[in-house]
């Protein structure tokens, strides 16, 4: 047997187990309470964790790839992965009875770049401290901009299904997939300035910050209408943003059904934290609802806590799901939101970077069990945003067990 039929026997092996686990009744059940989360029914909390480092969770060689062929070892770390969360993790994994291959296209960008410095504590984590000098501190580097011009690959698209399909046979689906709509405009300013600047400019140098935001709305205009017009946009995602996806569609649905009116908006402006409501709603929310309402719904919010602005973000004629962050009071939270959105709560990951206490995490899930079940609001909770956990993979199995635990109290089992 040649290297390279050895290295597709072993992706087809995983495969076959893989189609086995998203094909079982739990997971049809799990994408129905994704489907129903988003459609405002009170059920069972998904239980997600994701951003997850990697890194650091090989137990006992399990995530270590022996395929030689690059692609097909990529293959394989992605489905050895998927088997890892299965085994391991009691929550909800995102397994899925077909493998995407996404859409490809690329992007020129508007012209700024990111100037920064870096200092990485362990070399094998992309999580890393960042010092970003302002490339955008005044009117003359405005300049630079110009609007993006995406370019769709087709060609590529028929190279990459046509692969998968001659890898996996009958074994597994393949599925053509597009992209979801991720705008976090004062993400990447703060990238480009750092945030210090930024603060200074709202009070000094208002005027500034609306010339960069009239420009940044002007370019995610541009790339909405082009993702549209070649089709790249995907209506019914699996995940939005490390939460549930929409799940209405078993089958592939028509790639036309992909424009803007058929998918979800997804945005945030995290930095925001320290900003007043009014702020907040003057130089991000006002410039993001043209486009938002272009969109089937809205999902706002990250790290930022929200519940003292969830008026402002009503403004969202589609709004459909909000953030609830480590820094958020729950209760005025889900008490605001009520049964006409959904709560996506974020525990704190601090609690499994280091150690996990098994009595705080039964106390933050309850929370917000409790809290979202006495004012009827609906719920996902995710745990995100976990950069270490000090290489004890021990810790995120910990904290799903005892999540789950908790959930199964209040809701049911799973």
């Amino acid at each position: 047997m040649s290297s390279l039929a050895k290295d597709i026997q072993i992706v087809r092996e995983l495969a076959k187990r893989y189609r086995e686990i998203a094909e079982s009744e739990l997971h049809v059940r799990m994408r129905r309470r994704f489907r129903d989360t988003n459609d405002l029914k009170i059920v069972r909390p998904p239980l997600i964790m994701e951003e997850i480092p990697w890194h650091e969770m090989n137990m006992d060689g399990e995530l270590d790839c022996l395929a030689e062929d690059g692609r097909l070892r990529s293959m394989e770390y992605g489905l050895r992965v998927a088997l890892f969360r299965e085994k391991h993790f009691k929550c909800d994994n995102y397994a899925v009875p077909w493998w995407p291959v996404h859409k490809s296209f690329s992007n020129t960008g508007t012209g700024f770049a990111i100037d920064e410095d870096r200092v990485a504590v362990d070399k094998q984590n992309n999580i890393v401290s960042h010092r970003y000098h302002d490339v955008l501190a005044d009117e003359r580097s405005l300049e630079a901009y110009h609007d993006p011009v995406i370019t769709p690959h087709p060609e590529r698209d028929r190279e990459n299904v046509a692969f998968a399909e001659e890898v996996f046979g009958d074994v597994l689906p393949v599925r053509l997939t597009g992209h979801g709509i991720y705008y976090a405009p004062w993400d990447t300013i703060a990238m480009l300035r750092g945030v210090e600047p930024i603060l200074v400019d709202m009070m000094e140098r208002p005027e500034y910050l609306h010339r960069i935001m009239a420009l940044f709305t002007r370019g995610m205009t541009a790339e909405m209408d082009q993702m549209e017009r070649y089709g790249l946009y995907e209506p019914d995602p699996v995940t939005l943003h490390c939460t549930p996806g929409a799940f209405t569609h078993e089958e592939p649905v028509d790639p036309a059904f992909g424009t803007c009116r058929n998918v979800w908006f997804r945005t945030m402006a995290q930095m925001f934290s320290t900003v007043s409501p009014a702020a907040h709603d003057e130089f991000d929310v006002q410039y993001s609802l043209p486009l938002a309402k272009r969109c089937a719904h809205t999902y706002y919010g990250c790290c930022e806590p929200l519940f003292d602005r969830i008026g402002v973000l009503k403004q969202y004629p589609n709004l459909r799901k909000v953030g609830c962050s480590p820094w958020a009071d729950v209760e005025k939270t889900a008490e605001q939101l009520g049964g006409n959105y959904v709560l996506s709560r974020k525990p704190s990951p601090a609690h499994v970077a280091i150690s996990t206490d098994p009595d705080q995490i039964r106390k933050e899930i309850a929370e917000t069990a409790e809290l979202c079940l006495k004012y009827g609001t609906p719920c996902d909770i995710t745990l995100k945003d976990i950069s270490t956990v000090s290489y004890r993979p021990g810790n995120l199995i910990l904290w799903a067990e005892t999540a789950s635990a908790v959930l199964d109290e209040y809701y049911g089992e799973a």
